[in-house]
């Protein structure tokens, strides 16, 4: 049987783990030695972590939390894998001490400003269907 404070112990570290991670790709992309496609990526990946509006809303049954089960830790992983190790662990270096010394969480307005417009052309697209049926 699991115990519900084993368990959301276990969540709390995934989670400042995550957190972490995401700040490493945010230091990555900087670094001089990134790659160009380890660079785009790890602005998708960074600027739809630190988006205030998710891709799939959190309201949508099981959905709404797979984009940060899954889409999340994937795109991290990705990103990681296409860094040399140096890179990775300078920008880790770097996300610990800006953990440590920072508790404001950034924000990536102009992914959320993407995720709205993406929305409002799934809308229209869903419109135009409906209408000319």
């Amino acid at each position: 049987m699991i115990r519900l404070p084993a368990l959301w112990q276990t969540l709390r570290q995934w989670a400042r783990a995550l957190k972490s991670q995401v700040m490493t790709l945010w230091f990555c992309r900087q670094h001089p030695q990134t790659p160009l496609l380890a660079k785009l990526m790890a602005v998708l990946v960074v600027a739809y972590a630190l988006s205030p509006i998710d891709l799939i809303p959190d309201f949508i049954p099981v959905l709404g939390y797979l984009d940060d089960v899954l889409l999340l830790p994937l795109g991290i992983y990705v990103t990681l894998a296409l860094l040399p190790e140096n890179v990775i662990v300078e920008s880790r270096a770097r996300a610990e001490a800006w953990i440590a010394g920072s508790q404001v969480r950034p924000r990536s307005y102009v992914m959320a400003f993407a995720i709205v417009c993406l929305w409002i052309a799934a809308a229209w697209w869903l419109w135009r269907w409906f209408v000319e049926r």
